[in-house]
């Protein structure tokens, strides 16, 4: 009986995973009356650059690049930095 369970939901697994990927094929879609072969793949449309964000993002780059400590004696030998990576 528990053979049966397990052969039964392993053969709706398989048939449900090829049924999934027949699906996506372009040709059989066509045959299914879901997309037609001939129009190209439909992109949403991209979205316009919003200025304030762009703004906000450069001058957040800008106090990054000015507060890293490239080139200090505390690169390695930082406090902070040792707790941060703990063993």
């Amino acid at each position: 009986m528990t053979n049966f369970i397990l052969g039964t939901v392993a053969g709706a697994l398989l048939a449900a995973l090829l049924t999934i990927v027949a699906v996506r094929q372009p040709e059989i879609q066509s045959r299914l009356g879901l997309f037609p072969i001939s129009t190209a793949p439909i992109l949403p449309a991209a979205r316009t650059p919003d200025p304030v964000a762009e703004a906000r993002a450069k001058t957040q780059a800008a106090c990054r690049t000015s507060q890293s400590e490239v080139g200090n004696f505390d690169m390695l030998f930082n406090r902070k930095r040792f707790w941060l990576v703990a063993p």
